[in-house]
């Protein structure tokens, strides 16, 4: 199965990159996947051009999540913005592709240190967060598919981070949801936001992919049978 997989193109900033890196795109997706961050702050309507450019092109499925740019008041706008994408909010979606049963949990995901602005405006933000953990722990652990993807905005380990400045790792991502890859050991985890961190990453068994677009400058393809092979066999 081929993953194709984009995060931070942070419309218009790094738009008409965006648009040369799918048509670069030399394998057919059976699915793809947006990390969030697509549009710049306050500009919801950039959001239609991110459809626009993914329609035709793109004939898989196409499952985002929201980003810290796409705020809340925003989301219904956004959706109908692009009705060609399946937006997860906190939420699992399932698939069958080419017999193979396929499950998505998909979350904006959690920061061990909230930021200052988030402290500011957004109220019990750290049992928000914990919230969003624990569901999807419990999501994922439920899921009886062949395989199990996690899609995050925020980095769910600090392994992909490497390349940040080592003080803010709390502010890019969250730790503690590494116990997902330790107890449940799903498929793979794929998440946005590290503008500066490392393009791929393992914890335990599970290969992480960071596709923010600033760090890969294309759009990230991942096949199931070559990319995810985990321990030693990697590198075989």
């Amino acid at each position: 199965m081929i993953i194709a997989a984009v995060s931070d193109v942070h419309s218009p900033i790094y738009y008409e990159d965006f648009v040369k890196a799918l048509d670069e795109i030399n394998v057919k997706p059976d699915l793809f996947l947006i990390a969030g961050d697509m549009v710049e702050r306050r500009m919801p309507e950039e959001y239609s051009k991110i459809s626009n450019a993914l329609f035709g092109k793109i004939t898989c499925p196409i499952i985002a999540v929201f980003g810290n740019t796409e705020f809340e008041e925003y989301k219904d706008q956004i959706k109908s913005l692009a009705k060609n994408i399946i937006f997860l909010d906190d939420q699992s979606y399932y698939l069958n592709i080419r017999g193979i049963s396929v499950g998505i949990f998909g979350s904006t995901g959690a920061l061990d240190e909230p930021t200052k602005w988030q402290k500011a405006h957004i109220p019990n933000i750290e049992r928000l967060y914990q919230a969003r953990y624990e569901r999807a722990f419990k999501s994922l652990e439920m899921m009886k598919t062949q395989i199990k993807i996690l899609l995050t905005h925020y980095a769910p380990t600090y392994e992909t981070l490497k390349g940040e400045n080592p003080r803010v790792y709390p502010n890019l991502g969250s730790r503690y949801w590494e116990n997902i890859f330790i107890k449940l050991k799903i498929t793979l985890a794929i998440h946005g936001h590290a503008h500066n961190g490392s393009p791929k990453a393992w914890v335990n068994t599970t290969p992480i992919f960071n596709v923010a677009f600033p760090v890969n400058k294309k759009i990230v393809i991942i096949d199931t049978e070559k990319d995810l092979l985990p321990g030693l066999k990697k590198f075989v």
